[in-house]
C-alpha cells in the first residue's frame, strides 16, 4: 500500500524504527546513557536492516540487548573478526543475530546490523554507554544526544554510505529523562528543548531529575546542560571494583576518577601575553554554506566564521605574530609564512576574509596542518593553532595522531560548527592540542565561544603538574590516564586510576582535603577508567604498527572483553539460538536514514555522482551589518580608532556631532577611541566577551598615550552617546 507519511524506502515502504527512549544517569561529572531502540518489520518477507549513529567521541559502549517477541538476547564483547563470522553464520542458518562495532576511521560512528527479522516481529534494542560531561565556559556541564549523522565528507574510495533526510520525515518519537546526583547541589538544568520542570529529591538538592515535555520528534540534537554549586572544588570518586571479576584487574580492584577545574587568582589571569604565532584554519568545504541552524533567516556558517575572524584580528595583541590558512579539498594560505601583526596585515588578511566563501569542495584537514607543523617556530613566539570545522571527515584518527606528534611545539583550539561536527575530531584536537574544545550549535553565537578560547590561548597556562597521592598504609594507584600537560581557567581534567592492596571502606575527611568519596554501584567510573586506556593503548598501537607482533592488540582485545567497552578490534555481537529453524523467503538489506540534509552518493566505476539539496533564501538583498560589528572593523590594529565620517555613522551619530563635541585639548584618535569604549560599555555589555580583549587593548592604548583631561572627555563622550558609563569601568 501506498504510505505518504513517515520515511519511506525507495520501495515507499516505512522504514522500521518506531521509537526511541533514553535515560540518562549523571554521577558529578561523568553520565551512562540507557537508550531503547524499538523497531518493527511491517513487510512481508524477512528483514535484515543496518541502522548506523554517531556517539560522543569519548563514549565507551557497555551493555547490548536485544528482544524480539518474547526472546531476549544480551551481546558479549568479542574480536571483530570472530563476532563478524558469528554473526554471518547465524544469518545463514536462519537465526537472529545482531551485531554492533566501531567505525575504524572515526570512534563516534557505531553500525549496528539488526540482522534477520521475521515478518510482522517487533525488535526491541537496548544500548548502554558511559561519557565524560564537556564543561562550557559557564561552568555548565553539556550533555548531547546525538541525533544527526552528518553526510561526512568521503575522499574517494572510502566504504561506509550515509543517506541523510529532513529531520520533519523521521517517523519515530523520542523520550529522554535525566537523574543528576553530585556531591554538591544541583543548581539548574536547562536545554535547547523544552523541559518538565527540575525535581529534587532530597533537602540537600544534590540529587534531582528531569524530563523532556511530552511531543519531541528528532529533529534537532537534545542539549542539556547542568550546573553545579561550587562547581570549582575537585572531587575524588571511588567505586568498588566488580566482585565477579578477578582482584588485581582493572574491573577487580577500586576504581577512582579525580576531577580538577581550579579557578585562578584574578591577578594571574590579569597578566595577558602579547605575544604568540596565532594560526587560524577555516573550513571552506560545500558544507559552510549551511546555515548556523535550521531557520533559513539565520547566518551560514561561513558567513559566521568570517564575522568571527573579524573579531579574532581585532583582538590580537600587537608584536605577535598570524597566518590564516582556509581548507576544502585543497588548502590555501594567505601568507607564505606567519607576518607580524600590523595595521598592514591586518588589513591584507582581513581583505581576503571578506572574500572567503564555502567554496572548496570538500574537507581534507590533514594536509594544511602538515604544512602548519612543517613551518619553523618563532622565537619566543608559542605556537596557538584555531581549527574551525564542521567536522565532517573520516580521516579523523590520523589527524589526531599528527597533533599528538606536534603537541610539543604548539597548542591546538577547536571549534566543532553546526549539529553534526564529530565530537570525536573535535575533542580530540584539543586534547591532544593541550587546548581547548567548542561546539557550536543551533542559536548558539560563534564569537563568544571563540573569544573565549582566545582569551585561554593569551592566558598564562598552568604547566608542570603533578599529582600527589596520599593513600593508607598497603593501599598502591596506578594513574591510567595520559599526564595533565596544561590547564587554563575554565578547563576541567578527570584523572582515573586503579587502587590495589587493603582499600577498605572511604578514608575519612582530612580538613585541608576538599574531597568527597563515595561508593558507587554502576561501572561508569571502571568503564571510562577502560576507555581511557584503550583509547591510549589503541593510539600507541597504530603508531608502532610496522615494529611489534600484535602485542599491544592483544592486550586491548583482553581489556575491551573484560570491561564490556568495546574498542577498535572488537565488536558486540548477539545470537538468538532459539530453535534454529531456517526462516523461509529471501533477506531484505535497509538502510536506516538519520535526519539532516538531503544527499545522494552513488558509486559507480569509481566515479561518484552527489546530488545536495539546499534551501535557498528568497531576500538576495546583503543584511545589514551588526551595528558592533561595523563598530568593531573600524578599529586599528594598535587599538585605536580615528575620527572619521564611519565612526560617526557606526555611532549612530553625524559627523559633525561628533567632531564639535570633541574637547579642545584632546586629539582626535584618543576622542574617537573613547568615544567607541564608551558605545561598547553603554550599548553592548550583553556581547561583552566578545569585544573584551579588544576594548582592553584600545585602554591599554590610551593609558600609553597620557592624554590629558581624559574625565572632562569621558563626560562629554557620555553627553554625545546618551549613556552613563564611568572612566574606571573603560579601565582608565
Amino acid at each position: 500500500k501506498m504510505d505518504c507519511c513517515g520515511l519511506l524506502t525507495a520501495q515507499k515502504e516505512p522504514v522500521p524504527l518506531k521509537s526511541v527512549e533514553v535515560e540518562l544517569q549523571v554521577r558529578d561529572h561523568v553520565a551512562t546513557v540507557v537508550s531503547t531502540l524499538n523497531y518493527e518489520n511491517k513487510e512481508d518477507k524477512p528483514l535484515e536492516a543496518v541502522f548506523v549513529f554517531p556517539l560522543p567521541g569519548d563514549a565507551a559502549v557497555c551493555h547490548f540487548s536485544a528482544t524480539i517477541g518474547q526472546t531476549q538476547i544480551v551481546a558479549e564483547v568479542k574480536e571483530k573478526q570472530q563476532a563478524r563470522e558469528e554473526y554471518d553464520d547465524a544469518l545463514s542458518s536462519g537465526q537472529q543475530a545482531f551485531l554492533l562495532e566501531e567505525s575504524d576511521q572515526s570512534p563516534d560512528i557505531f553500525s549496528l546490523s539488526v540482522g534477520s527479522l521475521p515478518p510482522g516481529e517487533s525488535a526491541s534494542i537496548r544500548l548502554e554507554y558511559v561519557t565524560e560531561l564537556a564543561v562550557q565556559a559557564d561552568d555548565g556541564l553539556r550533555f548531547c544526544l546525538p541525533a544527526v549523522l552528518n553526510p561526512r565528507y568521503q575522499p574517494q574510495g572510502a566504504s561506509v554510505q550515509v543517506t541523510s533526510v529532513p529531520a520533519s520525515l523521521v517517523p519515530y518519537s523520542l523520550s529522554f529523562s535525566a537523574r543528576v546526583s553530585s556531591p554538591r547541589p544541583v543548581s539548574k538544568v536547562e536545554s535547547n528543548c523544552s523541559l518538565d520542570p527540575l525535581q529534587y529529591l532530597n533537602i540537600e538538592q544534590t540529587q534531582a531529575t528531569v524530563k523532556l515535555a511530552a511531543g519531541h520528534k528528532f529533529d534537532r540534537d537534545v542539549e542539556v546542560l547542568i550546573y553545579y554549586k561550587d562547581a570549582h572544588q575537585p572531587t575524588a570518586v571511588v567505586e568498588a571494583g566488580q566482585a565477579s571479576a578477578k582482584p588485581g584487574s582493572l574491573m577487580g580492584d577500586p576504581a577512582v576518577m579525580l576531577s580538577l577545574y581550579p579557578e585562578f587568582p584574578q591577578a594571574v589571569m590579569s597578566s595577558l601575553a602579547s605575544c604568540g604565532e596565532f594560526v587560524f584554519l577555516l573550513d571552506r568545504s560545500g558544507s559552510m554554506d549551511d546555515h548556523m541552524n535550521d531557520s533559513k533567516r539565520d547566518q551560514t556558517r561561513i558567513g559566521s566564521a568570517r564575522d568571527t575572524l573579524l573579531l579574532l584580528l581585532k583582538s590580537l595583541p600587537m608584536g605577535c605574530y598570524f597566518n590564516i590558512y582556509s581548507f576544502g579539498s585543497g588548502y590555501e594560505h594567505i601568507f607564505p609564512t606567519s607576518v607580524e601583526y600590523s595595521q598592514k596585515t591586518m588589513e591584507e588578511a582581513l581583505k581576503t576574509v571578506e572574500r572567503m566563501g564555502a567554496d572548496l569542495g570538500g574537507t581534507e584537514i590533514l594536509k594544511p596542518l602538515q604544512h602548519i607543523y612543517s613551518q619553523p617556530c618563532i622565537p619566543n613566539q608559542p605556537r596557538q593553532v584555531f581549527v574551525f570545522t564542521d567536522g565532517e571527515v573520516w580521516n579523523t584518527k590520523e589527524i589526531i595522531s599528527l597533533v599528538k606528534n606536534n603537541s610539543g611545539s604548539h597548542r591546538c583550539f577547536s571549534f566543532g560548527i553546526g549539529e553534526g561536527a564529530s565530537s570525536a575530531l573535535i575533542n580530540g584536537l584539543a586534547k591532544e592540542g593541550g587546548g581547548h574544545a567548542q561546539f557550536i550549535t543551533g542559536a548558539d553565537r560563534m564569537q563568544p565561544k571563540v573569544m573565549q578560547s582566545l582569551r585561554f590561548a593569551l592566558q598564562p597556562a598552568v604547566v608542570d603538574i603533578s599529582v600527589t597521592w596520599d593513600l593508607p598504609k598497603g593501599v598502591s594507584v596506578t594513574v591510567l590516564s595520559p599526564p595533565i600537560t596544561a590547564l587554563f581557567q575554565g578547563q576541567r581534567s578527570l584523572v582515573y586510576a586503579q587502587l590495589s592492596g587493603q582499600v577498605g571502606a572511604a578514608p575519612s575527611q582530612k580538613e585541608n582535603l576538599p574531597v568527597w568519596i563515595f561508593l558507587s554501584i554502576k561501572l561508569t567510573v571502571h568503564r571510562l577508567a577502560a576507555r581511557t586506556l584503550i583509547r591510549s593503548l589503541e593510539m600507541e598501537e597504530r603508531e608502532s604498527r610496522r615494529e611489534q607482533d600484535g602485542g599491544l592488540k592483544k592486550k586491548v582485545v583482553e581489556l575491551s572483553v573484560q570491561s564490556g567497552v568495546s574498542s577498535i578490534f572488537t565488536a558486540f555481537i548477539a545470537v538468538n539460538k532459539g530453535d534454529g529453524e531456517a526462516i523461509q523467503g529471501p533477506l531484505v538489506r535497509r538502510n536506516v536514514q538519520t535526519p539532516g540534509e538531503c544527499y545522494f552518493m552513488k558509486n559507480k566505476n569509481k566515479s561518484h555522482a552527489v546530488l545536495k539539496i539546499y534551501y535557498q533564501s528568497c531576500s538576495p538583498k546583503q543584511p545589514p551589518r551588526d551595528p558592533l560589528l561595523q563598530l568593531v572593523s573600524l578599529q586599528k590594529a594598535s587599538g585605536c580608532w580615528e575620527l572619521d565620517p564611519a565612526l560617526a555613522a557606526a555611532l549612530g551619530k553625524t559627523s559633525e556631532e561628533v567632531e564639535n563635541t570633541k574637547p579642545a585639548s584632546v586629539n582626535q584618535e584618543v576622542w574617537a577611541t573613547l568615544l567607541a569604549l564608551i558605545w561598547l560599555h553603554g550599548f553592548k555589555m550583553d556581547a561583552q566577551e566578545e569585544w573584551e580583549l579588544l576594548a582592553m587593548k584600545a585602554a591599554s592604548w590610551l593609558r600609553a598615550q597620557n592624554a590629558p583631561c581624559v574625565t572632562e572627555c569621558v563626560k562629554a563622550g557620555n553627553a554625545l552617546l546618551g549613556c552613563n558609563v564611568q572612566k574606571v569601568a573603560l579601565g582608565l
